[in-house]
């Protein structure tokens, strides 16, 4: 069990939390949630010893063992796939590494031979027999092949990487186990792996996500952090956001009467107070206006963009055909004789394991590069608007506002409609001067979407939209899109953001597509 007793944390004269008193016990899974800055990853730092409290204190029982996610991607560089995995238990590495030396030397000593016995003894209760095929299995479950359990972490894409860690943090069953974002990065196929293991881990488990399919899937209990508090709800993601749209809801309503009661007071009274025959009643009311009280309901931490797609035009029904693309990048070739056709209201959800060979998909329907062979026609209905994976061309060398990059591809180019579009998708007052080049992952995405929400287009493109979004701005976008009447051609990793949208999956293998009219729950139904 973890205790959190009265814990505040504050740095200089800003308080992220206050009074926090929270009980994490064993076989449940905690989500944390909330806005951005809001301090989620703050607290996963207090609840592991990274981070002191200003106040209150965590209590974990002793010997218990904790292990945590780590976000370091070069630490293990000169380590060897399979031994960093077992690293994530660091006493079984420790007695692995000091009884292996004391058996590689030349002399062995009786006092060799009795530590190499006590050894022997902690390695066995550790269950270090079986570590290396965990660890395996981990890997294998992750999608890391037995061909790369013996390269050096040096030698892995940055991908592979993340799923090394991540059988780190999980590797030998740990007490506490805390996770930030552990989904980033990962494909499906390895998130599906994520769930289960979680879903059937039998102890603590505290994590940060922004994919809410994850934490439906996985959370026992929801840890809030709004309004500068911590609060603890039972159920998944969206019980609680049910929950909670459902008391902002009744305690508006009450207090709406509340104040409609208020102001009929105040009427009597001010209509009354000075006529002596009605002055008892005034006096009667005052005394009740007195004892109304409207609940505070302060503004919480969490905003919403709004997000919302209008075509300028109807699509026809001749939307797009491809044809034979083929595209070799860097010698290898990784389109090879595509061929789809995308008809009217479709909303297609691209899939594979090589993403490469996507996003060179999307780049050749916007046009952005040539095919090496191959045909690419739209209709004569339709406007595109692509969102790419990588923005950083349309930001990083330029030096405009805010207001002056979004008004590049504006009809209205006043400041008042900018900067009120602007203030839709959460730049307000001076945020909207700030250069382009200073903005953080999550403000390009949004400055990306408020792009293609100007361009009007009909058909929209889409290449891993959610990535760098919080909570609150991925369903917003969601929403955008479900509401859209166009078509829509996206990838992303979201389960739940493909299960709402497309209406059709494509998944791109090395030796062709395969197509369905269908949801994507009832695609990854096929393969089971």
């Amino acid at each position: 069990m973890i205790t959190v007793s009265n814990v505040g944390v504050q740095f200089g004269s800003s308080r992220l939390f206050s009074d926090v008193n929270l009980k994490f016990t064993p076989g449940n899974c905690y989500g944390i949630i909330g806005a951005n800055g809001a301090g989620k990853s703050t607290f996963l730092k207090v609840l592991s010893g990274e981070i002191d409290t200003t106040k209150g204190e965590v209590i974990i029982p002793p010997k218990k063992r904790i292990s945590v996610l780590k976000q370091d991607h070069y630490q293990y560089d000169e380590c060897e796939v399979l031994e960093t995995v077992i690293m994530g238990n660091q006493r079984l590495y420790e007695v692995m590494k000091e009884k292996d030396e004391i058996y590689a030397k030349d002399t062995f000593s009786d006092q060799d031979g009795i530590r190499a016995s006590e050894l022997e003894g902690e390695f066995a209760e550790l269950n270090g027999w079986n570590a290396q095929p965990e660890a395996a299995q981990m890997l294998k479950g992750l999608g890391i092949g037995t061909d790369l359990h013996n390269l050096q972490m040096k030698d892995l894409d940055g991908g592979d990487k993340v799923k090394v860690l991540l059988a780190q943090a999980l590797f030998g069953e740990p007490d506490i186990l805390l996770l930030d974002e552990p989904t980033n990065n990962l494909d499906i196929a390895s998130v599906n792996w994520l769930e289960n293991f979680l879903f059937n881990f039998p102890n603590i488990v505290i994590v940060v996500s922004h994919d809410r399919h994850f934490l439906n899937t996985v959370c026992t209990h929801i840890v809030d952090i709004d309004f500068k508090k911590i609060k603890l709800y039972v159920g998944n993601y969206d019980f609680w956001y049910e929950s909670s749209q459902l008391i902002q809801q009744l305690t508006k309503k009450e207090n709406q009467k509340k104040e409609a009661q208020i102001k009929e007071l105040e009427n009597f009274i001010a209509r009354f107070s000075a006529n002596k025959s009605k002055s008892k009643q005034a006096t009667s009311r005052k005394k009740l206006l007195d004892k109304i009280s409207i609940e505070d309901m302060p503004a919480s931490s969490r905003k919403y963009p709004f997000v919302g797609f209008k075509a300028d035009r109807e699509i026809g029904n001749e939307v797009l055909y491809v044809e034979g693309l083929s595209k070799t990048i860097d010698g290898e070739k990784v389109l090879d004789n595509i061929s789809f056709r995308v008809n009217k209201d479709d909303k297609i959800v691209f899939l594979g394991d090589d993403e490469i060979a996507i996003t060179t998909l999307f780049k050749i329907l916007a046009g952005e590069i040539e095919p090496d062979s191959g045909s690419v026609k739209w209709g004569i209905t339709t406007s595109q608007s692509y969102f790419p994976k990588d923005n950083s061309e349309y930001f990083n060398d330029c030096n405009l506002s805010l207001v002056n990059w979004l008004g590049q591809f504006s009809d209205d180019k006043t400041e008042n409609f900018l900067r009120s579009f602007l203030g839709r998708m959460l730049f307000s007052g001076e945020e909207a001067l700030k250069p382009v080049n200073v903005l953080s992952g999550g403000e390009k995405v949004r400055c990306m979407l408020s792009k293609m929400m100007l361009s009007g287009a009909n058909v929209l493109l889409l290449d891993q939209p959610t990535n760098h979004l919080d909570l609150e701005s991925i369903t917003a976008l969601n929403n955008g899109l479900i509401d859209f009447k166009g078509n829509i051609l996206f990838t992303s990793h979201d389960h739940q953001f493909i299960q709402t949208i497309a209406n059709r999956v494509i998944e791109v293998k090395g030796d062709g597509l395969v197509d369905k009219l269908m949801t994507f729950d009832e695609y990854l139904e096929l393969d089971n």
